[in-house]
């Protein structure tokens, strides 16, 4: 059977490890084994959802959300020079 290596963040890598049933089960086993939705949500559909429900969130949770962020910060670049 062909195979393709790919790269994966460690993180990635740690979950996927997580997933296995048992240490045995492969990583294409544990892909094979997830549930990808074929197509996701268009802004159209997002409209009429929120045209339907209303909004999904209150004024202080939104408000909570831009303070966060406000505080958020670039990752330090790894590549530059100290």
């Amino acid at each position: 059977m062909p195979t393709r290596t790919i790269s994966l963040r460690i993180e990635a890598y740690e979950r996927l490890k997580r997933a296995r049933r048992d240490p045995a089960e492969s990583f294409s086993d544990v892909v094979m084994r997830a549930e990808w939705p074929d197509m996701g949500v268009s802004g159209g559909e997002l409209l009429a959802l929120y045209e339907q429900r209303g909004a999904y969130f209150s004024q202080e949770t939104l408000g909570r959300v831009e303070d966060a962020k406000a505080l958020d910060r670039p990752p330090s670049d790894k590549w530059a020079e100290s």
